[in-house]
């Protein structure tokens, strides 16, 4: 992994998601050169410092986007708008909950994606699905096909976006076999959390089976070849979704999340590197737990011992040698237990890759690549 702020592994894991998801090294380098030395002081510390940095550069690609559109230049603004949606939620996603800025940051990230996708002429939609009496947004990619198309709900970790997720190349890999992707925002992500204020929840096949509810009202998806994909803590909820959601057809993890509780005891021992500053602060915002007893309390819920063992669809386990954050035995313990999977696969990715770290963020095609021939050669699809 790439760590320009070295023995800092939280600030070190933004700038990697930032250049994996399409930022440019050259742009990220000048955010990153005035904050060696407060990043030297420790993860939590300065953040605000780590901020202001990146949303000045935000700030003025933005500007260089505006010139595009001045003078008619649609696409190139296009592609510096998705950069600046990277920069602002990069620069958000760092901030303690109560910090105030971040929520201007937010949305500036959600209207440059939009018009980033629009200016590109990505055939990208973003919808809402309806949710216990509310709603979380998505971005539907449809992929092009002569009738209606096999699709991957796609959704997040514990702090990535549906942008984010979208961007780290999935969505283009998929859609370019054919399969459509809807990648959510669902309760304790994105939006769902930011703006509709809809907490985390351990059973995400609530979340997941409205997914599915409205994909199967879509005239061009094939509701007979729907499939479940997670990313980082998404390697909890994925497979928890697919085990009591019968109708999705197959589940892919990136990264095992196989018991999520137990390893917030282990991170509480310094045990594991952290996703994000102000970590404690952060899991309890996403999960609505006002004090840490009580989300200490909670988290043994986010177990899938005696869950994996209902999965009844095909199911790929990937995991990364070198994870600091999410133990590989975790995915040995997904495989293992899931015997009643037709078809089950564990494939752990190691240096001969140049993909050992959380979720690939060392490399960012591999990976991606691998799942998504599993995901088209099981919905029976050419990889050719």
């Amino acid at each position: 992994m790439f760590e320009p702020f070295p023995g800092n592994y939280v600030w070190n894991l933004s700038v990697n998601i930032a250049l994996v998801t399409g930022g440019n090294h050259g742009e990220i380098e000048v955010a990153c050169r005035p904050l060696r030395e407060a990043a030297a002081l420790g993860a939590d510390v300065s953040t605000s410092l780590f901020f202001d940095s990146w949303v000045a550069l935000a700030d003025r690609v933005a500007e260089n986007a505006g010139e595009d559109l001045k003078n008619g230049r649609s696409r190139s603004a296009a592609a510096k708008l998705k950069r600046c949606a990277i920069y602002y939620q990069i620069a958000e996603r760092m901030q303690a909950r109560d910090y105030l800025p971040r929520q201007d940051a937010y949305r500036k990230a959600l209207d440059c994606a939009l018009k980033s996708f629009e200016l590109a002429r990505m055939p990208v939609q973003r919808v809402e699905i309806p949710y216990e009496g509310s709603s979380f947004p998505g971005l539907f990619w449809q992929a092009k096909s002569s009738g209606a198309a096999p699709v991957v709900v796609c959704c997040n970790g514990l702090d990535s976006t549906k942008e984010i997720v979208l961007w780290t190349g999935v969505g283009q890999a998929l859609t370019e076999r054919g399969i459509s992707v809807l990648c959510v925002d669902q309760p304790g992500t994105g939006e769902a959390l930011r703006l509709n204020k809809l907490s985390g929840v351990h059973d995400s096949e609530r979340w997941a089976s409205r997914a599915v509810d409205w994909l199967e009202k879509h005239p061009n998806v094939d509701s007979s070849r729907i499939g479940m994909y997670g990313p980082s803590l998404g390697g909890y909820f994925a497979p928890r979704a697919a085990a009591f959601e019968k109708r999705f057809a197959l589940c892919a993890v990136f990264g095992a999340n196989h018991n999520w509780g137990e390893l917030q005891k282990r991170r509480r021992l310094k045990e594991g590197e952290n996703p994000v500053p102000h970590y404690w602060e952060h899991v309890m915002w996403v999960f609505g737990k006002s004090d840490i007893d009580k989300f200490m309390a909670w988290a043994p819920s986010m177990s899938l011992d005696g869950v994996v063992e209902k999965i009844t669809v095909p199911f790929l386990v990937t995991h990364f040698a070198g994870d600091r954050q999410i133990p590989l035995e975790y995915a040995h313990r997904s495989y293992d237990q899931a015997v009643n999977s037709p078809k089950r696969e564990l494939h752990i990715f190691t240096s001969k890759d140049y993909a050992v770290e959380h979720c690939e963020l060392d490399n960012g095609t591999v990976g991606r690549d691998f799942v998504a021939d599993w995901i088209a050669e099981t919905f029976g699809l050419p990889t050719t």
